[in-house]
């Protein structure tokens, strides 16, 4: 063995070998004696919640979408690879090519996305072809939480959108985020929470009607935008919440500005004459003048101040003598501002503060603006500001605030809780929160109350907002003009005008709370003209969709109790089953079916769909259902 193998052969070879058994040992110490890294567990997948409306008909809805990423660098054949793809991505063969030229141009060679948002039909066939024509290689899909708007722009600035990344960005998606997709956790039962449904106080086959008037108003008067707020008066729930112009959420992010600002809870505005019915409310209440006082009106308030500062405050007609009820009839502002004069300033305003004015109402909105409220300490108060306050002039409100404001009214003195929430459920259908009544400190008398309610009504039968009478059911208005701040320029314009009406119907004891906003009307800009007309066929729709009963209606007696037989709920087996006479409602769960493409068209009920009844069922395949 010497012979075979020299000695220093065997030297080398053992020395070699006790290093490479000392490394061993020293690394499995290492090993042994360091602290095991953590496995980190897949994040679970949570199921984002649906916001339904009132009654169920869904507004948002989870599903899921495919972005399409490639390499360029590995692509061998760039005008073979978009001639086989291009068809199935619904895109010319220029434009890929396009996108893989500028990707090497700018250094992305690596990765860039070719396709983002798509359906899962989409998927499927690209992935098809990929697959098959080994591109596979360079192409690569990632797979994103999504969102289906089944209603496009009902009421887009409330239920808001919802980004890439599965968080809300605005409206309900972004108030709410933390509801419809919680933190992944272990719920009491033992599973993982998942998200919880919102079901709005709007009722969409309300707003649907509702947006078809604004939008007819909006035409007409060549406005640059529309706000119509409706209110349950004896509960605060939002029945129907409208700012136009409005944006697709189906097509979010490709929506322009103006379509996408929630106006009813960020624009403040001064409301114009609107704003009376709140200070003479506020005077009287005060004890300062009788039912039956008669003011002169002049045309004009002048009044000179300790400080020598006269002012002067023009009304827009010579009204004569007139009682506060008339001076809200005729929408005086000579006597509305000899009423306010009574009234020593700080109590004044220590009382709009309480109907709500300067402040957030709360609603579950996000960004909500508090307005503009000057006070004695302010810079810009002057001798006339308790005066020009008094007739919706320097002081800043949200459609929002009218609307609480107005529940004062309607409530024997008491405000209300705005709310946009009807209720809350978890995913098997369990109500985990219920909207109830809020109402807060009485502000005024109940026959404060029903005075001011009173003068109103006279308004739409007698006065200036004689074109918002519905006829057959009493009505109380107050409409508004006012002239809008010129940002470039300052002080007021002598072209843009703010128009809007406040109505309370029935007058004697409100169900409905209504109120209309056009901003920028071209041409006639008076409220009584342009948004009463308005505040009539929104009245009426709101009525015969609710079923209100009207003056000239027959009545029934009933015992109130009503049998309605309950339909099974819709379940999928192997073919596909006649879905004709369901209502959006119904298709709900079909809509949360991650393993089909469901695609639905117009609003009411199915009246055909394709593939037809009995096709059988296949993974990813296109339902295509079309309503009336």
């Amino acid at each position: 063995m010497n012979n075979f193998f020299p000695k220093w052969r065997i030297i080398t070879f053992s020395i070699v070998s006790v290093l490479m058994v000392a490394v061993l040992i020293a690394r499995y110490a290492h090993l042994s004696f360091a602290p095991q890294e953590k496995i980190i567990p897949r994040k679970p997948d949570i199921e984002r919640g649906s916001i339904v409306d009132r009654n169920g008909k869904p507004l948002a809805v989870e599903t899921h979408f495919f972005h399409m990423g490639i390499n360029p660098q590995k692509i061998k054949n760039p005008e073979q690879f978009a001639k086989d793809v291009g068809p199935a991505l619904g895109m010319s063969e220029a434009e890929i090519l396009e996108i893989i030229r500028d990707a090497l141009e700018n250094r992305r060679a690596r990765f860039t996305y070719l396709k983002k948002k798509m359906p899962l039909t989409t998927y499927e066939e690209v992935k098809k072809i990929t697959d098959e024509r080994k591109y596979n290689v360079f192409v690569s899909f990632d797979k994103i939480p999504g969102r289906i708007y089944p209603e496009n722009t009902l009421a887009s600035q409330l239920v808001g959108f919802m980004g890439d990344d599965g968080r809300g960005l605005a409206g309900i998606e972004y108030s709410m985020q933390r509801i419809l997709s919680p933190e992944a956790k272990i719920g009491e039962n033992g599973k993982i929470e998942q998200g919880k449904n919102i079901y709005l106080t709007i009722d969409a086959n309300l707003q649907y009607k509702l947006t078809q008037i604004a939008r007819a108003a909006l035409e007409e008067t060549h406005g640059a935008n529309l706000m119509l707020l409706a209110a349950y008066a004896k509960t605060g729930e939002i029945l129907s919440y409208l700012s136009l112009p409005e944006a697709n959420l189906n097509e979010y992010t490709s929506a322009g500005i103006e379509e996408t600002i929630d106006r009813p809870a960020i624009t403040f505005y001064e409301p114009g004459s609107v704003f009376k019915v709140f200070s003479i409310a506020a005077a009287y209440d005060a004890g300062l003048f009788s039912q039956n006082e008669s003011f002169l009106c002049d045309g004009v308030f002048e009044k000179v101040m300790p400080s020598g500062e006269r002012l002067r405050l023009n009304c827009l007609s010579h009204h004569g003598y007139l009682t506060a009820r008339g001076a809200l009839e005729q929408s005086c502002n000579d006597v509305t501002a000899q009423i306010t004069d009574r009234m020593e300033t700080s109590a004044f305003l220590d009382k709009l503060r309480a109907f709500g004015f300067g402040q957030k109402t709360g609603v579950q909105l996000p960004s909500e603006s508090p307005g503009l409220f000057h006070d004695q300490r302010s810079t810009r108060w002057s001798g006339r500001s308790k005066m020009t306050i008094s007739i919706g002039q320097e002081i800043g409100v949200t459609a929002l605030q009218i609307i609480e404001a107005a529940t004062v009214l309607a409530n024997g003195g008491h405000p209300l809780r705005l709310s946009l929430i009807s209720k809350i459920t978890d995913n098997e259908g369990n109500i985990v929160f219920q909207n109830e009544v809020e109402r807060m400190p009485q502000v005024i008398s109940a026959q404060t109350a029903s005075y001011i309610l009173s003068c109103m009504q006279t308004g739409a039968e007698k006065g200036i907002g004689w074109r918002a009478n519905v006829g057959d059911m009493t009505i109380g208005v107050k409409t508004g003009t006012a002239q809008m701040v010129d940002t470039e320029h300052g002080g007021y314009s002598q072209t843009d005008f703010l128009s809007d009406v406040l109505a309370f119907f029935p007058a004697e004891d409100p169900e409905i709370i209504l109120y209309i906003v056009i901003q920028k009307s071209q041409g006639i800009n008076f409220a009584s003209r342009i948004v009463a007309p308005v505040i009539k066929d929104s009245a009426n729709a709101i009525i015969d969709h609710l079923g209100m009963s009207r003056g000239d209606a027959a009545s029934l007696a009933h015992s109130g109790r009503i049998s309605i037989p309950g339909k099974a709920p819709l379940i999928l087996g192997k073919t596909l089953p006649d879905f004709t006479g369901l209502s959006k409602r119904e298709l709900l769960l079909l809509l949360k079916r991650k393993d089909l493409n469901v695609n639905i068209s117009g609003s009411g009920w199915v009246t055909r769909q394709s593939p037809p009844p009995g096709t059988p069922i296949t993974e990813g395949m296109q339902i295509d259902l079309y309503l009336e």
